[in-house]
């Protein structure tokens, strides 16, 4: 697979049509390819001007749409089997979490954010907050708890120090959870004027960690793109 050509990614495209959108899907397979380290086309789709891009091949599709060898696939999980599949060992590293667990810490956070940051009944708010936080503790816990592989390395270890969900590199996990955590933290602190609390270490180590991580740094839409995102759909604060 030599030529770029052979992959290509659809995405969507940010207000000024030219770089990455507000689209947690579209910047988890974007992550996912960058990972693989496969030469592949990026695509961004400006929704309001430009959809008949993908009339040819994938009409009607929501983004973001894979081009593999002039086969559309359009379903964001069945991608990433895809990609898991076709572009393994030993020519591609393997994004396989080795922890079951990996894949479905966090899972229930950005449901949770989404009632919150969507209530229109301020008597609800609190009610709503209190389970998005819940589900930020769980969360935490889960990246603060050593797993096996470190307790083999030091049995009296009693808060993990890995970088991501599953260890020290990133997995096809991260690249599901860490947009979605991302889109939660920028929305919080530019809607309810605080983000993920830092109480949250485990959290907060995870979120500096994908900071320093060109697969995440590059490929994260801009702040305003989120705030835009979630402009009609929040409540004011009084």
């Amino acid at each position: 697979m030599a030529e770029s050509s052979k992959l290509q990614l659809f995405v969507k495209a940010s207000e000024d049509g030219e770089t990455i959108g507000h689209c947690p899907f579209c910047q988890r397979l974007f992550m996912i390819l960058l990972l693989k380290g496969v030469p592949f086309t990026l695509t961004t789709v400006d929704t309001k001007r430009s959809l008949d891009v993908l009339k040819d091949f994938a009409p009607g599709a929501q983004l973001p749409v894979l081009l593999y060898d002039g086969e559309p696939k359009t379903d964001t999980l069945k991608i990433e089997e895809f990609l898991e599949e076709t572009l393994g060992p030993p020519n591609f590293p393997s994004l396989m979490p080795r922890y079951k667990e990996s894949s479905i810490a966090g899972n229930d956070v950005f449901h949770r954010f989404s009632a919150y940051i969507k209530n229109p009944v301020p008597a609800q708010d609190e009610a709503l907050q209190k389970n998005l936080l819940k589900a930020l503790l769980k969360l935490d816990s889960y990246l603060t708890t050593p797993l096996d592989y470190e307790l083999v390395r030091d049995p009296r270890l009693t808060v993990s120090q890995r970088r991501f969900l599953d260890g020290d590199q990133m997995t096809l996990a991260d690249c599901g959870l860490l947009p979605k955590l991302n889109i939660v933290n920028v929305a919080l602190q530019h809607y309810r004027q605080s983000g993920i609390p830092q109480e949250f270490r485990g959290v907060w180590r995870y979120l500096d960690s994908a900071a320093e991580v060109k697969e995440f740094k590059y490929t994260c839409p801009n702040k305003e793109e989120i705030h835009q995102a979630y402009r009609s759909v929040v409540r004011p604060l009084k």
